[in-house]
C-alpha cells in the first residue's frame, strides 16, 4: 500500500515517526484541505492517484471555540469533499474522529451504540463527518479516539474525567496496526479506562490533581472489544 498522511500535528507527526509514510501538510506543502480545487494537483500525477490510502489527521481541534464556520469547513465539509474525491479515484480514506462524539451516550460506548455529540461545534461537525463517510464512502476506516502528548506537559490533570485516552505513541501504534491490517468501518481506539490524572502520573509524577472545567464531559470511555478482537486476528 502507498499511504499518505494528511497533517503533521501531534498525531500525524507520530504516525510519520513510526512508519515513514508520505505526508502532506499546510506548513510543508501549503496544502489546505478546505480547497477542494487543489486536490487534483496534490493527489494525482499524470491523471492517476499517487496513493492507495489517505489517513486524514487534519481537524480544527479548538474544542470549545464558537467559530462555527471554521469547525464546519474543516471538520465536515472538507471531509465530505475528500471522501467524494477518494470515491472517484478508488482511494481508501482513513479518518481520525474523536471520542467526543460519544459525550452524551452510554459508557463505555461501542461502535454500535448511538453517538450523541456534546454541546459544541467541534463534536457536532466531527459526528456529521462520520455520518457522511458511513453513508457515502465506498472504502473507509473511521477511528474514534483521543490522545495526549508524552510526557504529560501540564502542571495539573483532571481526576474527574474518565476515558480510554492514552499517549499519542500508544494510540498511533494501534492506528498503524489497523491501517496495515486493512481494517474497515468504525473502530474505537483506546486503552483501559482511566482518569486523566491517572494517565498523567505515568509520565509526570509531579503532576497535581485538579478538576475539569464544567463544559468538559465526565466520561468518554470507549468499548474497545472490537479493536481487541480484530488485532488478535
Amino acid at each position: 500500500m502507498n499511504i499518505l498522511v494528511l497533517g503533521e500535528g501531534l498525531l500525524g507527526s507520530e504516525l510519520l515517526k513510526q512508519t515513514g509514510w508520505a505526508c502532506l501538510s499546510r506548513k510543508k506543502d501549503q496544502f489546505d484541505i478546505t480547497q477542494v480545487h487543489s486536490f487534483d494537483h496534490h493527489f494525482l500525477v499524470n491523471g492517476k492517484p499517487k496513493w492507495d490510502v489517505m489517513v486524514n489527521c487534519i481537524a480544527y481541534t479548538n474544542t470549545y471555540s464558537e467559530n462555527k464556520e471554521l469547525h464546519w469547513s474543516v471538520n465536515y465539509k472538507a471531509v465530505a469533499d475528500l471522501s467524494d474525491f477518494c470515491n472517484r479515484w478508488k482511494i481508501k480514506l482513513v479518518h481520525i474522529s474523536t471520542d467526543f462524539v460519544y459525550t452524551n451516550s452510554k459508557h463505555p460506548s461501542s461502535e454500535n451504540d448511538v453517538p450523541v455529540h456534546g454541546k459544541n461545534w467541534y463534536s457536532y461537525t466531527k459526528l456529521l463527518a462520520d455520518a457522511y463517510l458511513e453513508l457515502r464512502s465506498s472504502d473507509f476506516l473511521i477511528i474514534r479516539t483521543s490522545h495526549k502528548p508524552t510526557p504529560f506537559p501540564y502542571p495539573k490533570a483532571w481526576t474527574d474525567q474518565i476515558g480510554s485516552v492514552d499517549y499519542v505513541d500508544k494510540i498511533s501504534a494501534l492506528i498503524v496496526k489497523l491501517v496495515k491490517a486493512g481494517a474497515k468501518g468504525i473502530f474505537n481506539v483506546g486503552t483501559e479506562e482511566k482518569s486523566i490524572y491517572q494517565l498523567a502520573l505515568k509520565t509526570n509524577p509531579a503532576v497535581l490533581p485538579g478538576n475539569k472545567p464544567e463544559q468538559v464531559p465526565e466520561n468518554t470511555a470507549l468499548d474497545i472489544s472490537k479493536l481487541t478482537q480484530f488485532l488478535k486476528g
